[in-house]
């Protein structure tokens, strides 16, 4: 039941809601889930809610660069993201600004392949290392 609440953490930590991800990880570990445990939950989640993100991106991005175009800081937004496209990717781990990145790669409708294995790999990465060095 707990790696089902970290599961939900995650997964919402990723979308729109402000709170973090590894705070829930490591709360999760200190009172007493097993690591690997914690870290599956917490990756599947976590990665759940990136693909999600991607997807919102996607099905709405015609919309999206119609508003895009109009403003000047807009237009330099879309001008970077087709610039750099999927490297910007190697961000994605971040906090605050990992989250939305997954956003506009569907935006951008970067190759879903790259998506998934660049941005979920960094995911799990962060979590390993959490789980590692800092309990």
């Amino acid at each position: 039941m707990a790696e089902l609440s970290l599961f939900f953490a995650a997964f919402f930590a990723a979308t729109i809601l402000p709170f973090s991800s590894e705070v829930a990880l490591l709360g999760a570990i200190k009172s007493g889930m097993p690591h690997f445990n914690a870290l599956v939950a917490a990756s599947f989640g976590n990665i759940l809610a990136i693909v999600f993100n991607y997807i919102l991106g996607y099905f709405f991005s015609d919309k999206m660069d119609a508003k895009l175009r109009k403003s000047k800081t807009g237009r330099k937004s879309l001008f970077l993201g087709h610039k750099y496209g999927w490297s910007l990717l190697f961000f994605s781990w971040l906090p605050l600004i990992g989250d939305p990145l997954t956003i506009v790669a569907g935006l951008f409708r970067v190759n879903f392949f790259y998506f998934f294995i660049i941005a979920a790999t960094l995911r799990v990465l962060r979590y390993l290392f959490l789980t590692t060095f800092v309990i």
